[in-house]
């Protein structure tokens, strides 16, 4: 009886595949340019899949009669009924593009279904500065605190990540993170990007993703640049506090089948709100050619360079604005600043192996030179001359990666595998922290050294699909090597340290329909400590650990309705808390942070979207007594969200609101960093190739701290130091107008 039943259920479940075939097609634009990740639907019966990075997909369990449906965000939905010729060859399959809809979303088993939501947010509301675009992140705030020259510090899942230490970032696959930096471990200055040149983000919150390792530990971002120009793009940008922006665009090829170029440039100035102006600048260059191969080949060249010169008044302290000494705008060392600039050379090739199965590589290089004045303790330590710090290096950074792809047919169910590994070696001459004056004198150099450090890596997952369920392991293993040359040591020695690390991811996805799911996800990831401190530490705590766990979903109950929720879980097995004034990275214990994300998406009418995100979360030191635990800095309540209106042509516009509750700054919470609500906006009108805009910043003209820290300081009239709040003022109330022409 029990042998009957099973031969049942084996012919039941494998007589369809009997009579059916397997479709291989491959999806492209009008232009001819693949699209990555668009789905494939069967009707009837719940067979899918999704085209890989080559617009190539493979879709078994069809047969002559079967209907497909094809749809990615941005393009007009296809539905094929499949002929007996469509098999046997590939099948090609023409999107066209048409106003973007939440109605083109399709929930699917893939770990970056939600990036669709910052797809679309980008193509609505359109980043116009390299310091708003790590904003299109739901639940990541930032703050800039060094006259817009320096790396913004950054806030997600309860950290106060610094300038990226718990973040991984990165660029066409390209690292942004520095390791062993002069101000700070993962540092990651992305002013590099031009905001014009991105066509999609990619994203994820959580250590669960075998692909990104050192810093991912509260997630990574991969901003991925435009192969094409859909058209030229010349604007200009003119606002209040002495500000322009000129960008251009410009394709060198046109309609040339097969072969994509274009130029961007970038050029900004501005004197910012302060009393001492900024004197900011900063020009930007970037060149990008991508080629078709014969065989579904692909090769893409990017390069880029990018310099940076700024003066600054730095955080200042409620004491010296509270008595009068100075007022919200000033300054008590204006000068504060820095210099910095970066070259980036990339080139990527996709080799197709079979229609299942490609090698994907890619080797970049970096030229990366920063200067920085600094000073947060005033004439703390030094009451005649002051504490201004000068930090400086210059580096060179190498990598290699290439990565196996393969799709495999197992009847009702399928497998993807993906195996890839790489290199990345970081060259630092003159790793230097210095105590200056006046930005001239060096009184005492306190540290000097040349780091040589690499990262050898490799990395394996898979996606097993069971139909509607989707499990995917991945494991991938990290060895670092750790070298430093101390240059104020009476004698020359290299001092080395090395450590391996596993880290192994394991996600499950339930999906029954496209219009909901369910997931779990799981994983370990680390973040590194920097060279300097892992000598002197003789190699203790080099790559901490760090354990996540994601319990989530998401809904769409309506074709313009999007929910989704995740509860989540990070412990650390060590936090690293970076000193400013001494230039090095100290550890301070565990920490455990959970908290609730949840966020919506509503499109009210064509063309009007409505979007909100909000996160809880709760982040405590594990070792600390209760009310000595907190997290400095950690965000507990954040929002962010908005209305914007985006036809197709005539007016357009948008309004957005950030929010961010009190929190502690100090361990105690004895200091209390302000939390703020600033509400931006803009509008727009088009008439045929031409632009014109009008964008505030700060409507409300809130009184807002944008970054601030418990820090203990003496100022030149006091007898004694005072530990507060120091803080950099928000920017107030600020308009510009834009005009952009299209050719």
């Amino acid at each position: 009886m029990i042998r009957a039943i099973f031969l049942i259920v084996i012919v039941h479940i494998g007589l369809p595949y009997l009579y059916s075939q397997e479709l291989e097609g491959k999806v492209t634009d009008e232009y001819g340019t693949p699209i990555p990740d668009a789905y494939i639907l069967k009707h009837p019966g719940s067979g899918h899949s999704h085209t890989n990075e080559l617009g190539i997909f493979t879709l078994p369990g069809v047969q002559p009669g079967d209907t497909i449906e094809v749809s990615f965000l941005g393009f007009e939905k296809r539905r094929l009924i499949l002929q007996q010729t469509d098999f046997g060859k590939r099948m090609n399959i023409v999107l066209t593009e048409e106003p973007i809809s939440l109605e083109q979303v399709v929930i699917s088993k893939k770990l970056s279904t939600i990036n669709q939501i910052t797809a679309i947010s980008l193509k609505n509301n359109p980043v116009n500065s390299s310091q708003e675009v790590l904003r299109k992140i739901p639940g990541l705030f930032i703050a800039q605190h060094a006259g817009g020259g320096k790396a913004e510090q950054i806030f997600l899942r309860g950290f106060d990540i610094d300038h990226g230490t718990d973040i991984s970032i990165n660029v066409d696959g390209m690292p942004v993170n520095m390791v062993s930096h002069a101000h700070g471990q993962g540092y990651a200055d992305l002013h590099f990007l031009i905001p014009e040149t991105i066509e999609n983000i990619d994203f994820g919150k959580g250590p669960y993703y075998a692909e990104w390792g050192n810093f991912s530990t509260a997630g990574y971002v991969n901003f991925q640049t435009k192969e094409k120009l859909n058209h030229s793009l010349a604007s200009l940008e003119y606002g209040q506090f002495n500000t322009l922006r000129a960008v251009g665009l410009f394709d060198l090829l046109g309609d040339n089948p097969g072969q994509n170029a274009y130029l961007a440039a970038e050029y900004m100035l501005t004197d910012g709100p302060f009393e001492s102006s900024q004197h900011f600048n900063r020009v930007n260059f970037m060149g990008k050619y991508t080629a078709n191969l014969p065989d579904n080949d692909k090769l893409s060249v990017m390069a880029s360079h990018f310099s940076s010169k700024w003066d600054a008044s730095g955080q200042i302290p409620q004491r010296a604005v509270d008595s009068g000494l100075i007022g919200r705008f000033g300054a008590i060392d204006d000068t504060e600043g820095g210099a910095t600039s970066r070259s980036n050379l990339i080139l990527s090739h996709t080799k197709t192996l079979s229609g299942n199965a490609f090698v994907k590589s890619r080797a970049y290089f970096s030229q990366y030179d920063f200067e920085l004045f600094s000073n947060f303790t005033f004439f703390l330590n030094d009451p005649e001359n002051g504490d201004q710090i000068r930090q400086r290096e210059s580096r060179n950074v190498y990598g290699l990666e290439s990565t196996w792809h393969q799709q495999f047919a197992m009847g009702p169910a399928g497998l993807n595998l993906r195996g890839g590994a790489g290199l990345r070696y970081d060259q630092v001459a003159g790793n230097e922290l210095s105590h200056t004056l006046n930005r001239r004198t060096a009184l005492d150099t306190l540290a000097l050294g040349d780091i040589n450090e690499s990262n050898i890596y490799s990395f394996v997952d898979a996606e097993l699909d069971f139909g509607r369920v989707l499990v995917h392991p991945g494991l991938r293993f990290d060895y670092f090597r750790f070298d430093y040359v101390d240059k104020l040591a009476s004698r020359y020695q290299t001092q080395s340290e090395s450590k391996a690390l596993a880290s192994p991811k394991l996600n499950v996805i339930y999906n029954p329909a496209p219009t909901w799911q369910l997931f779990l996800k799981s994983g370990i990831g680390f973040h590194s400590n920097d060279t300097r401190v892992v000598v002197a530490r003789e190699g203790r705590k080099i790559l901490p650990a760090a354990y996540g766990l994601d319990l989530g979903g998401m809904w769409k109950p309506l074709p313009r309705l999007w929910f989704n929720t995740a509860l989540w879980y990070l412990f650390l097995e060590q936090e690293f808390v970076y000193v400013g004034d001494e230039g090095i990275v100290e550890p301070s214990g565990k920490t455990r942070r959970y908290g609730l994300d949840f966020g919506i998406r509503y499109e009210l009418a064509n063309g009007l979207f409505f979007d909100s995100d909000v996160n809880y979360t709760i982040a405590r030191a594990a070792e600390e007594p209760e009310g000595a635990n907190y997290i400095p800095l950690a965000p507990e309540l954040t929002a962010a969200g908005g209305l914007v209106f985006q036809p197709a042509s005539g007016f357009s516009g948008g309004i957005r609101y950030r929010y961010i509750r009190d929190r502690p700054a100090n361990e105690d919470g004895s200091v209390i960093a302000k939390g703020y609500f600033v509400l931006d906006g803009n509008i727009n009108y088009t008439v045929k190739k031409i632009t014109f805009s009008l964008i505030g910043e700060n409507l409300l003209d809130t009184e807002w701290n944008e970054a601030q820290f418990a820090t203990e300081s003496r100022l030149r009239v006091e007898d004694e130091s005072v530990e507060e709040l120091h803080f950099t003022p928000g920017t107030p109330f600020f308009l510009k107008g834009k005009l952009a022409y299209r050719f």
